[in-house]
């Protein structure tokens, strides 16, 4: 009877202690998301205290917005559906495939994920622009007077950044998703005498289509609220309704109707990541782990090297070429070879643009990803326990079914709107933040919390409820049962996510190029004032600190590849 009444306490004690974990995440969205958020709708259609919706009158009044809304879907579809064809042979040769160099080539693949998009917008430029190296080779082997390749400010250039920028997505959602999956289920067709062909149109890609869901509606989400590719490369000729909310918050001032064009985008990204978080808890299975010879075979006969080759050269061609072309023309000074750029990263001229030398962006950078890494694993670890937890009653299904797509808002979300909003909202007590240098990190942690929690979830999931509830019955408290059972079990994918969480927050320029004060800025918004600036001596040193922040990511990515358990996580 003792041990009964222990067991009900205990649950008493874990619904309590459940429902304050809820409003430790919920609390930070609502302080530094809803809110900003809402004073600027307040702002935009209460200016004078009375309501005021001229502006969403405005939207249908006029078929200019109705454009941009089709644009931004239509791109974002061809995005996604070219993104998924050429991703998906990729996703297979790392799922069933063991090859030398594995690892850093996915370390690789990632990097792009991670970079800020004016260093994208800068390495597509340095590879296809009229001056790079492969048009100025083109019109020296064929004696043209004109680049050969002119895909700047065309929506060519816009699908080819956008696959460039989510190839990884597909590759880690639908590898890592392939990697954990039985082989005895293969194994079974084909001695039952089915065909390669046959196992992998009947057997593998069925149970494969959740995660291929999930990381194309990802993808879409990605496409839909870009916004640096398409104001870079696109220029004044495209418009999505990121770039659109930009240009009347910023350029004209309008905030009635860049308030309106926000509540339509976060209507379709709530929508859109909430039919994701549906189909991700689909591939969702108690984890079994094997050796990876199990479920990953090496490269032996001629079939096996012209897949793996032939993926293998895709990935190298479509992801390095770019970020390639970008380090070897900060090397460049006219036709030789040169160190200065990155020797004017250290000196402070008078008239500089940032105030101080430019190397104090990147002692700035890993400062604020530092601070930034302690909030968002602090909140991804308790959302993510969350929504791991089995929902056993109905209120508990729903509050997780509700929590799950909040918590992926601040993605679909933009960074530009947002940032407006903390200027706005925070510039009063008892939230004075404005001047704070606290600022910039909580903006990073709020954009990188969600990818730590969709690291965790894969690993949470995956444990067993026995474990818990043996420890339950024993009488430890959710507290010791989180850190002495799941803790030990998901340790790896926690170092996965700190490092996601560091690079997201060493890229993010849309909320900081707003709230940075101008003696602390960043390494984008560094490599922005340059682009913003004539001369070849300013857009090298852009050339050169968008390499350093390249080669940042890429011990960031060579490093989770070390911790990662297998391919475990959605990420």
């Amino acid at each position: 009877m003792s041990v009964m009444s222990d067991v009900v306490n205990s649950v008493k004690r874990g619904r309590g202690f459940g429902i304050l974990l809820y409003l430790i995440p919920l609390l930070f969205l609502a302080l530094f998301f809803l809110y900003p958020l809402f004073s600027i709708f307040v702002l935009s259609f209460a200016p004078e205290g009375r309501l005021d919706l001229s502006a969403l009158r405005k939207l249908t009044s006029t078929d200019y917005y109705a454009r941009v809304l089709w644009f931004t879907i239509w791109q974002a579809t061809l995005s996604t559906l070219l993104t998924v064809i050429l991703a998906l042979p990729g996703a297979y040769v790392f799922a069933r495939y063991q090859f030398r160099g594995k690892s850093l080539l996915k370390a690789l693949t990632t990097i792009p994920f991670v970079l800020p998009t004016v260093v994208v917008a800068i390495a597509f430029t340095a590879l296809l622009g009229p001056r790079s190296w492969l048009n100025q080779t083109l019109m020296a082997l064929f004696g043209l007077d004109r680049p050969p390749i002119a895909l700047q400010h065309t929506i060519w250039i816009i699908l080819l950044a956008h696959i460039f920028y989510n190839y990884t997505v597909v590759l880690r959602i639908v590898g890592g998703f392939g990697a954990n999956l039985n082989p005895r289920i293969e194994e079974a067709a084909r001695m039952l005498g089915a065909r390669s062909r046959d196992v992998l149109w009947h057997v593998t890609l069925p149970l494969l289509t959740p995660a291929i869901a999930a990381a194309a509606l990802l993808v879409f989400v990605f496409s839909f609220t870009s916004f640096g590719v398409i104001l870079i490369l696109g220029g004044p000729r495209f418009a999505t309704l990121e770039v659109e909310i930009y240009r009347q918050t910023v350029n004209l001032f309008n905030l009635p109707l860049a308030a309106a064009l926000a509540i339509v985008q976060i209507l379709f990204t709530f929508i859109l990541m909430w039919t994701y978080t549906r189909l991700q808890a689909r591939t969702a299975v108690p984890l079994d782990l094997r050796p990876r010879e199990r479920t990953q075979r090496r490269v032996t006969g001629i079939r096996d090297r012209l897949v793996v080759g032939v993926n293998v050269t895709l990935m190298l061609v479509l992801l390095l070429a770019p970020l390639l072309a970008l380090v070897e023309r900060s090397f460049r000074l006219g036709g030789g070879f040169t160190f200065r750029y990155y020797g004017e990263l250290f000196i402070n001229r008078r008239d500089s643009i940032l105030y101080v030398p430019p190397a104090q962006a990147v002692v700035n950078s890993i400062g604020f990803a530092a601070v930034a890494v302690v909030l968002a694993l602090a909140l991804g670890l308790i959302s993510a326990s969350l929504l791991a937890r089995p929902g056993r009653r109905r209120g508990t299904r729903r509050m997780q079914a509700l929590f799950d797509p909040l918590l992926m808002l601040p993605l679909g979300t933009s960074a530009v709107t947002l940032g407006f909003g903390f200027i706005i909202a925070l510039d009063e007590p008892p939230l004075n933040l404005r001047t704070s240098l606290l600022l910039i990190p909580i903006a990073h942690a709020l954009v990188a919390f969600p990818f730590v929690v969709r690291s965790l979830l894969p690993g949470l999931r995956g444990i067993k409820p026995s474990l818990r509830e043996t420890a339950s019955v024993m009488g430890a408290s959710p507290w010791r049962i989180w850190r002495q059972v799941d803790l030990p079990i998901v340790g790896r994918a926690l170092l996965v996510g700190a490092v996601f969480a560091f690079t997201i927050s060493l890229g993010e320029f849309g909320a900081t190029a707003l709230i940075a004060r101008p003696q602390t800025p960043t390494m984008p918004v560094a490599i922005y004032r340059f682009l913003g600036q004539p001369g070849a001596l300013n857009y090298g040193q852009a050339l050169a600190m968008s390499t350093l922040l390249m080669l940042v990511c890429a011990v960031g990515m060579i490093a989770i590849e070390r911790f990662r358990v297998g391919d475990i996580g959605e990420f």
